[in-house]
């Protein structure tokens, strides 16, 4: 069906952005479609390890989908609302019956079928993989779909374009954006029935992380400055297992833990041995002796505290560094290229080292933000799952403004489980697609008919930053500031948080915030100007720093990747409450409210990966009848 004269803008290239483009194409609503770098570049194309669902082999273990929504729902620490994770769980299926449809290459086993590996937060396999290259494989298959349509000219795609700000008409719809060619560095406005940021992370403000270095957070901050709210932006997710870099991060994927990858350090402090020569009873396995049911597949939070411990408080780190080993060694060489070739390849590139021969060196590195621009939706009378097609599905407090995949706050509470993050980005696209095109179809006027007032004036402003960018003589270095913000926030608010720690750097974003007001641009030119727009994004990811300060400050307990030693323990009574930030004029600084979290499905209870996790015994009516309507359906 086609609807006349409407449109919708999807801002970001990644799979929650294919995803959505899809189903809204499919619908008969044009969709233009931008993204800083070309689409197959995405930041979803460096996901390695899986994307969980249950499935029929799956099953036969015992498992269900409401397993899955129990562990999503307990990993997280009981912070997400329930209704969208029991609907995502339960729609994960048919997402990977989708996904193989299009041709993903998942693994297969010797019969044929899809091949499923262990993840953190789970004693079930029900991870689906490719590989180590997963990501790659899902962002290229929706790439195609993509392509079909821009073929049928119902998608336009702008690569190489940076959105700018949304724009918001006089009754406080968003009805377009601004955006900016990157080649002619040109800014042009853009008119739009609905736009869905799908935007992703914001791992720069961190300095190094795994994320690409596209991924400021810049395009969030910029809707959290216009009125968007921002929700949980405490809660940062610190991968256990990266490679150290003076550049960067690099990912080593959970599945190297899934496949059988051991973690351990040398019980003796001063042991400097070849780790090949140090024999296993020597040898300190500590995530396998503090957590015999999980071991090496503890969730991500509990795994980056024990391995932080073990090398800043212990001492214990390999050489007395912050590094510990990842032991691949005992795996048979075939099996590791089949299964985890893509990290291999990795690690034999940027260490100059064999995982096949020598215990891998690893250490934490910031990986993922669950806090995001906050969105709303509609529950089920049961609560068990949202009303397909409510046009409010993911849309943040902004009318016509949505937000999909990383940069939506919802599905993963405190800490996502692995594998779970192209689920919800692929999940958002198709399900709440569909609120998109019901939204579209249900106004009454088309923005296309709006007054051009609108969008000139919005553009202008764009126009008017870049100038004063361009023409600021003060000096200072962006890229200086950015070190130095990336550095604080490492330290200040990551791992281990404490209230004075946290009070230092806001008072040092304080400073930051001061010396970036007298920035100098070494680059002034119009053309490919890489210096201005790093320059424009810093100062967004400060305001979202500020954000990620403040909020954790006044969370005080200790709730998923959230930790804080001076308020140890979870406070429900308190905390059992989404943090709901919004952006103050006045004083450019955050405003902090909070909102009750939905668990009327799942009770929160103690969260304890030491023995093996069940769900709760009063829940097994509520699972078996969720069964009985998945099989049926």
């Amino acid at each position: 069906m086609q609807h006349t004269n409407r449109r919708v803008i999807v801002v970001g290239g990644g799979l929650a952005g294919l995803a959505a483009t899809v189903r809204i194409a499919e619908s008969g609503i044009p969709v233009d479609l931008f993204s800083l770098v070309p689409v197959k570049r995405s930041h979803s194309v460096c996901a390695q390890g899986g994307i969980n669902a249950c499935n029929e082999v799956a099953r036969q273990q015992g498992y269900s989908e409401y397993e899955h929504f129990d562990e999503t729902v307990y990993g997280g620490d009981f912070l997400a609302n329930q209704p969208p994770v029991y609907e995502m769980t339960h729609w994960a299926p048919r997402i990977i019956d989708l996904l193989d449809r299009m041709g993903v290459p998942f693994n297969r086993t010797s019969e044929g079928r899809r091949d499923l590996r262990l993840f953190g937060g789970s004693l079930f396999k029900r991870t689906h993989f490719a590989g180590a290259t997963t990501g790659q494989q899902l962002l290229y298959a929706l790439d195609e779909q993509t392509r079909r349509w821009e073929h049928e000219k119902r998608v336009v795609k702008y690569e190489h374009w940076e959105f700018l700000r949304p724009i918001i008409d006089e009754d406080g719809r968003c009805v377009g954006i601004v955006a900016q060619d990157m080649r002619t560095m040109q800014i042009r406005s853009f008119r739009a029935d609905a736009v869905v940021m799908a935007t992703g992370g914001c791992g720069l403000v961190y300095g190094k992380s795994t994320n690409s270095v596209i991924c400021t957070g810049a395009a969030a901050s910029r809707c959290y400055r216009e009125g968007a709210f921002y929700g949980n932006p405490e809660f940062v997710q610190v991968h256990p297992t990266a490679i150290p870099g003076a550049d960067k991060l690099r990912l080593m994927s959970e599945s190297a833990r899934g496949e059988g990858g051991r973690v351990w350090v040398p019980r003796n402090a001063g042991d400097s041995r070849d780790p090949r020569q140090i024999p296993t009873e020597e040898r300190l396995y500590f995530l396998e002796e503090k957590y015999p049911a999980y071991g090496n597949i503890v969730p991500r939070d509990i795994a980056t505290r024990e391995i932080f411990d073990i090398c800043v408080n212990q001492g214990l780190g390999v050489g007395g560094g912050n590094q510990v080993f990842l032991d691949l060694t005992h795996l048979e060489r075939d099996y590791l290229e089949r299964k985890l070739g893509g990290i291999v390849e990795i690690y034999r590139k940027f260490v100059g080292e064999d995982p096949a021969d020598v215990p891998m060196r690893i250490f934490p590195g910031v990986h993922y933000s669950m806090g995001g621009l906050w969105t709303t939706y509609t529950p089920a009378e049961d609560l068990r799952g949202m009303e397909s097609g409510a046009p409010n599905s993911m849309m943040t407090n902004i009318e016509g403004l949505y937000a999909f995949g990383e940069v939506n706050y919802q599905y993963h509470g405190a800490n996502r489980l692995g594998a779970n993050a192209l689920l919800s980005c692929i999940f958002d696209g198709l399900f709440c697609g569909r609120g998109v095109v019901t939204y579209v179809g249900d106004r009454a006027t088309s923005a296309a008919d709006l007054e051009a007032s609108i969008f000139d004036s919005a553009r202008e402003a764009e126009e008017s930053i870049v100038e004063k960018l361009v023409a600021a003589s003060g000096g200072e270095n962006p890229y200086l500031i950015g070190g130095e913000l990336g550095e604080e926030m490492t330290a200040a608010c990551t791992v281990v948080k404490s209230e004075a720690r946290l009070e230092q750097a806001r008072e040092t974003l304080a400073g930051l915030r001061e010396r970036y007001a007298h920035i100098s641009l070494s680059d002034t030119g119009l053309w490919t100007n890489q210096n201005l727009s790093y320059a424009r994004a810093l100062g967004d990811m400060l305001l979202i720093a500020d954000a990620m300060i403040e909020a954790s400050i006044l969370r005080k307990e200790s709730r998923g990747s959230h930790y804080r030693p001076d308020f140890p323990d979870r406070n429900d009574e308190e905390f059992l409450r989404t943090t709901v930030a919004s952006f103050d004029p006045g004083t450019e600084r955050p405003l902090i409210a909070y909102e009750d979290v939905e668990v009327g499905l799942v009770k929160p209870r103690l969260r304890n990966y030491a023995t093996s996790h069940a769900p709760a015994k009063e829940e097994k009516a509520a699972k078996s009848e969720s069964e009985k309507v998945a099989s049926s359906s």
